[in-house]
């Protein structure tokens, strides 16, 4: 099959979780306006041939280096007030991957993630060995101290007072924010790739890890179908949603839609989790579930025009599917 250059798309996601009550016009601006930058990132590698897992990584890691979002220089902060980073990046033609979980030196963990897949023999890396193999790989290292945002420490804050003051279940009703960065792409060759970046969760201890950097669970991508998932990690791990959405595409001959809404909108909710995905098929079509107040969406067809969305009741145009 030739290249078509006409059929890429990149869809993204800023985490689902979003509440209007917490944001504030400037911030739901600049949060568009990264969501834009990322899709034209991941774009450009799309539009000059790469493969999808360029345009992932690419569109990652704008989200990663935006405070707006949960991931990278905006995660959220642990119980012990750090930050602790997770990511998995999935080539869908080859089914490689690569992950790393509770880094907190790595800037872009998107990359490391990546350079695990492609540097080593393992799939994932954990904590200060990842971090030294990050440095072996010449892979961005920075201060604890580049992480800090005021508006994640405050909410810290928030949570150790619920905490204190003895409010049942403070350090996870915090999952509610979720803030998870993603992308999946499908490139001129008519491959997948999917890609998640999270700060995990606020408050967070005991050296927890979501489903953001799991394979199967909160990242994977095949040669019909790839997701990225942001929601209550817990449920997203039980379920293996992502795998979950991409084994009724393909052994179930559900539409992607039809996939993802069955696993996001009822399997999660069923089991007491919420949240949302992007699932994204190998004919473009695409889907973007949510069950939460908003979620930061959008994607980007081959004539390069971003589209952005963050509440429920935003509307994001559709591409024409080929038969």
């Amino acid at each position: 099959m030739a290249p078509d250059p006409k059929k890429t798309v990149l869809v993204i996601h800023g985490g689902a979780g979003v509440e209007r009550a917490t944001m504030t016009p400037d911030e739901e601006k600049a949060a568009r306006a990264a969501l834009e930058a990322a899709l034209r990132a991941g774009h450009a590698q799309l539009a000059a041939g790469k493969p999808a897992l360029d345009a992932v990584t690419s569109a990652i890691a704008v989200l990663e280096d935006d405070p707006s979002f949960n991931a990278g220089r905006g995660a959220v902060f642990t119980h012990d007030g750090k930050n602790s980073l997770d990511a998995a990046v999935m080539d869908g033609a080859s089914l490689r991957a690569g992950a790393v979980a509770g880094v907190e030196r790595v800037k872009n963990p998107i990359a490391l993630a990546r350079a695990v897949m492609e540097k080593s023999k393992h799939v994932m890396m954990v904590g200060p060995g990842a971090e030294t193999f990050a440095k072996e790989q010449g892979v961005t290292l920075v201060d604890p101290k580049y992480f800090y945002t005021e508006k994640r420490w405050q909410q810290l804050q928030k949570a150790l007072r619920e905490a204190a003051n003895g409010q049942a279940h403070a350090d996870i009703e915090t999952a509610k924010h979720f803030g998870t960065v993603g992308a999946v792409a499908l490139d001129a060759n008519g491959k997948l790739a999917a890609g998640t970046s999270t700060g995990g969760m606020t408050n967070k201890r005991y050296g927890r890890v979501g489903d953001s950097p799991i394979v199967g669970a909160g990242t994977y991508a095949n040669a019909q179908c790839a997701v990225s998932g942001t929601g209550w990690g817990e449920f997203y791990i039980r379920a293996v949603a992502a795998y979950d959405i991409c084994t009724r595409v393909q052994l179930g001959g559900l539409s992607i839609k039809d996939a993802a809404d069955a696993v996001i909108n009822r399997e999660i909710p069923k089991a007491g989790g919420d949240g949302g995905a992007i699932a994204l098929a190998s004919d473009g079509s695409f889907a973007l579930p949510f069950n939460t107040e908003g979620m930061y969406r959008g994607w980007i067809g081959a004539d390069g025009v971003p589209h952005v969305a963050v509440y429920k009741e935003d509307k994001l145009p559709e591409p024409a599917v080929e038969e």
